[in-house]
């Protein structure tokens, strides 16, 4: 299971196996001798996450894309305002393309370590980091902890990432991140979800929302390919980047 979520808290291993903390420990004490996981605080993670592309390395990966779903993404966001930016690359594009044509003042709530340092720099802005386990390859803070900061916020728009998207939904791949993510839209007045066109057509292990619960969808992809992968656009409300004009 670790494997296979990357990370996961001691609560929710007791809850899935119907065990102790005792015992979640113990278990979690001989994978680590073996150098299966490493034990963080809280949890553990995989050996996965030191296999897991860089953050540097997935930048450099469908960058096109990700810079039309960036520029399309600016005309969400308003002054006095509280945003909330997700992990992933696709949404340090649109903190780069915000640094670049600022609206200010407001506030910026993040899981996103590269993005957040990029957004403090800008005079206006506040960011706020969450709490939480790093992910040192993802450059993302996660967790029970993560999860629970996100409590004391209220987020006007939410720029979400995803790994998947088909016909039944949303997909990502790790439950700590999923079960953050379905926090944030909790919290939100309205999500977005910035998805290229390498997650068309795909699962992944969690899933994560349904299209009716979708605010808008943020895609290079023409409303054909959607269509023939069983996404109706109409789902979300779906925005053609063909037809979105840099600012």
């Amino acid at each position: 299971m670790i494997a296979q979520d990357n990370y996961l808290p001691v609560q929710e291993l007791c809850r899935r196996l119907g065990i102790s903390e005792a015992t979640a420990r113990r278990d979690l004490s001989a994978l680590e001798k073996e150098k299966k996981i490493k034990r963080t605080y809280g949890g553990a993670i995989s050996e996965f996450d030191n296999r897991y592309p860089s953050f540097a390395e997935r930048r450099g990966q469908f960058s096109a894309a990700k810079t039309r779903i960036a520029a399309a993404a600016l005309s969400h966001i308003e002054p006095e305002r509280t945003y909330f930016f997700d992990a992933g690359t696709t949404i340090f594009a649109i903190a780069e393309a915000f640094r670049d044509h600022p609206v200010i003042p407001l506030k910026i709530v993040t899981s996103n370590i590269p993005a957040g340092e990029l957004l403090a720099a800008i005079p206006g802005v506040e960011v706020f980091l969450l709490a939480g386990q790093l992910l040192p390859h993802q450059s993302v803070l996660t967790g029970e902890t993560a999860r629970k900061s996100l409590e004391f916020w209220k987020f006007d728009t939410a720029f979400l990432s995803a790994e998947g998207m088909n016909a039944s939904g949303i997909w990502n791949s790790q439950a700590a991140i999923v079960e953050q993510q379905k926090t944030v839209i909790r919290r939100s007045r309205r999500s977005v979800f910035c998805l290229d066109g390498s997650k068309l057509g795909r699962g992944a292990p969690h899933f994560l929302v349904a299209w009716d619960k979708v605010d808008r969808l943020l895609t290079e992809v023409p409303r054909s390919r959607l269509a023939q992968a069983g996404i109706a656009p109409g789902a979300a409300q779906y925005s053609p980047l063909r037809d979105q004009k840099k600012r």
